[in-house]
């Protein structure tokens, strides 16, 4: 069926065929009539859920979800002018409303995220500050470990549902509030100028890599944002590249970038991404390690909205005495 597609997008006389399984034996096929990517309207029926942000258009005109719970981490890449930033607005915006710790660590002295100040429970603007957050972001997850652990010291008798790996078997009055981290331009991560540059660079690595690990049964989230992703970067980038299953791509400068996004998925979603039209900001191509793939563009959202957005749920900011110290002055 899927080798007919194009034939039956002909046949039919439509913009597109999209041919997906539902389970064993069973098809569907699902007709475009037009390019549902040239302006993109999402529909004020979606509702995404708990950890859940509707944040695009696939191209088969179905509501591209950013799901935390399946796909805990995920690397966004994309150039400037591309788009990049307006998903970004998207998930802060989508998660603003959400019982949810939201972290930044924006080396671009804060300009990305620092409009969202008043909802995120802490902000780290250079690498120095992202290196003593990362430190306290581990600590976090250890002490979270610990409470799993100490769940598991299991008495005989103890029903399976109370028997849990991760944050979500515990009780909702002990489960800690989830945390999402942003890491814009993780680039400047990567980057030193002298040796003691290159000491930090090398923990802060190490420590994102144990975040991506291991954050996700502790209900800690890594979105991973940048211009530019390569092996070239320095040890570690590959390492941290395999933990971060979902993919986004917009459109970049060069194509290694792509294929660090999506090489190890498929090839022709790096000649996908590489094929992205510098006028049509937001399209990109999704997918995950499982080998799926697709176009995606998000719709427009001014930044003036999304801060209006954190601003109206400020209230929301949980309580974690741990992120204290790098909770963001936020005026006005």
């Amino acid at each position: 069926m899927a080798a007919s597609a194009e034939r039956l997008r002909h046949a039919w006389g439509v913009h597109a065929v999209h041919v997906s399984e539902i389970r064993p034996g069973t098809v569907e096929l699902r007709l475009v009539g037009f390019d549902v990517l040239k302006d993109v309207r999402m529909s004020r029926h979606i509702h995404g859920g708990y950890l859940r942000v509707p944040v695009a258009l696939w191209e088969d005109a179905t509501a591209f979800v950013r799901d935390y719970r399946a796909i805990p981490h995920q690397l966004t890449l994309g150039a400037t002018l591309s788009g990049k930033s307006m998903y970004l607005r998207h998930l802060v915006a989508g998660l603003a409303g959400q019982d949810v710790a939201l972290v930044g660590i924006d080396c671009k002295r804060g300009v990305e995220l620092a409009p969202f100040a008043s909802r995120l429970s802490a902000l780290a603007t250079d690498p120095a500050e992202a290196a003593e957050l990362l430190s306290v972001l581990v600590r976090l997850m250890d002490r979270r470990y610990d409470l799993i652990r100490n769940r598991q010291n299991i008495p005989v008798g103890t029903p399976d549902q109370a028997i849990t790996s991760d944050i979500w078997g515990l009780p909702e009055e002990e489960r800690p509030v989830p945390v999402v981290v942003f890491v814009d331009e993780v680039a400047e991560l990567f980057l030193t100028a002298t040796r003691k540059d290159e000491e930090r660079r090398d923990k802060m690595v190490t420590q994102l890599i144990r975040l991506a690990q291991l954050g996700r049964a502790a209900g800690i989230y890594l979105e991973v944002c940048g211009q530019r992703f390569g092996a070239e970067l320095g040890k570690g980038a590959t390492m941290l590249r395999a933990q971060l299953s979902g993919r986004v791509c917009h459109r970049v400068n060069d194509e290694a970038s792509a294929k660090m996004a999506l090489g190890d998925i498929a090839p022709e979603a790096v000649i996908a991404a590489c094929s992205v039209p510098a006028d049509r900001p937001g399209t990109a191509v999704a997918g995950d390690t499982s080998g799926g793939w697709s176009r995606i563009r998000t719709p427009y959202l001014s930044l003036a909205d999304a801060a209006d957005r954190c601003v109206k749920t400020a209230h929301l900011v949980p309580e974690l005495p741990e992120l204290a110290p790098f909770k963001p002055v936020h005026c006005g």
